[in-house]
């Protein structure tokens, strides 16, 4: 197979997906989403959903859902890496819980 010089390449998109099973108080992410969101966006990322409705089935959550794309996994992973969303992660409050993955799409 040949490729053409001008040809593009499609690139498999990267996003993360976190679940949080319960917030009791939606304010305690406050300081969390002050620095996650700005270092989220510098690396490029693209905030699809934030916490709207959810219909769960089978062993599903209904609480909040967030979805944020990159360009590719590769960034996906880097921005996790990343020094500022690393400081973001500290700003969590001790014990939270939230079911986090990084996950290569099409």
């Amino acid at each position: 197979m040949t490729i053409e010089p001008n040809a593009e390449v499609a690139v498999a998109k990267g996003y993360w997906i976190s679940v949080y099973p319960t917030i009791s108080d939606p304010e305690i992410l406050t300081d969390y989403n002050k620095l996650a969101g700005p270092a989220v966006h510098a690396a490029g990322g693209r905030v699809l959903s934030r916490g709207g409705r959810v219909v769960a089935h089978e062993a599903g959550i209904t609480q909040k859902v967030v979805l944020v794309e990159f360009d590719n996994f590769e960034k996906a992973v880097a921005a996790y890496e990343s020094e500022a969303y690393q400081k973001a992660l500290t700003a969590l409050p001790a014990g939270f819980q939230r079911d986090f993955r990084i996950i290569e799409g099409d």
